[in-house]
């Protein structure tokens, strides 16, 4: 039972690892290493895509230590969300595999932080890529980016979104919502 839960074991680890590394600028990209735990697999003794998402956290919680959003967060009452994700699955990951993951903020609209983060296997391939926006929010509601940014770096400005991540914010624009029932 214990095992299916959210991974705080894991998560806490890789804090904890991260504890003394160096700081990371704002769009620096944070490396970490994983192996997939029987607890993780499925049906098809894969990586379950599910805890996949889930395992993407335990990269994205230790960037944020290391650039410093999160103790900016904590300081100004700001928390953090994923507000949409897409995913590429392409390599399987099994149990006891080891993947390497690379987490990399790669800017910010009014609305949205975008992170991208994959994992590699140790052939140097990678398995899953994912493209994922994190709203910041503040007394239960969205505010810009830019507004707890700002507490680490004043006047910051993002740089220029990629194109591939511009197409697909004006993809899921064209999206509806809510969604017909």
């Amino acid at each position: 039972m214990l095992a299916r839960m959210y991974p705080f074991i894991r998560m806490f680890y890789q804090a904890w690892k991260v504890r003394n590394a160096p700081k990371l600028g704002l769009f620096e990209p944070h490396h970490s290493r994983h192996i997939c735990m029987p607890w993780d697999i499925d049906l098809w003794l894969e990586l379950n895509n599910g805890r996949t998402l889930t395992i993407f956290d335990l990269g994205r919680v230790p960037m944020s230590i290391r650039n410093g959003t999160a103790k900016a967060a904590k300081d100004g009452g700001y928390g953090m969300a994923v507000a949409g994700a897409s995913v590429r699955y392409r390599r399987r990951v099994t149990t006891f595999q080891t993947v390497d993951m690379v987490t990399s903020p790669i800017g910010f609209d009014d609305k949205f932080l975008y992170i991208e983060q994959s994992m590699w296997d140790q052939k140097g391939e990678c398995c899953n890529h994912i493209l994922l926006r994190g709203a910041v929010i503040k007394k239960r509601k969205m505010v810009p980016p830019k507004e707890l940014l700002e507490r680490l770096e004043p006047g910051i400005e993002s740089p220029p979104l990629p194109e591939w991540v511009q197409n697909w914010i004006d993809a899921d624009n064209t999206r509806p919502w809510p969604p017909v029932r």
